[in-house]
């Protein structure tokens, strides 16, 4: 884990890949967890037997399942000392290219795009890519926007 001291220094890593997080396995514990929260029960997710004979041979993740370990895994990558907070400002950009069989393990890799300042505090714009073990294509690429409040 990268740990900056202060936006000044996070500053000086604008353009730079910060590192990537360590693995994550979804389980179908968590998909069906995910489904019930969400009421998001399509049968690719959550009905096993029905999934087996479907595109993708298996049950897969909900693309917002993924995206909802951003905040997660991004907070194994880096972290800023001496903040008063930082705040999930939203995203940008958000593209599910493949799909995540239960049981995948993913991680994510985070690429520092941007700070921004506002009269609220810095917002920092970070390139995530959140990739599945074995697979050429991500699962999910998102521009996260945080508001860092020094």
């Amino acid at each position: 884990m990268k740990v900056f001291q202060g936006i000044e220094e996070f500053e000086k890593a604008v353009g730079v890949h910060l590192g990537y997080s360590d693995w994550h396995a979804l389980s179908q514990d968590q998909i069906d967890l995910f489904a019930d929260a969400t009421g998001d029960h399509q049968w690719i997710h959550v009905d096993q037997e029905k999934a087996a004979q479907g595109p993708f041979g298996t049950t897969i993740a909900h693309g917002y399942l993924t995206l909802s370990l951003v905040p997660k895994l991004v907070g194994q990558v880096y972290r800023i000392e001496g903040l008063k907070m930082g705040i999930n400002y939203g995203c940008d950009k958000v593209r599910f290219p493949s799909p995540v069989p239960v049981g995948s393990r993913v991680r994510a890799g985070v690429k520092l795009v941007s700070l921004i300042p506002g009269p609220s505090g810095v917002r920092a714009v970070a390139r995530v890519s959140v990739e599945r073990e074995g697979s050429d294509k991500p699962a999910c690429v998102v521009e996260t926007v945080t508001l860092l409040v020094p």
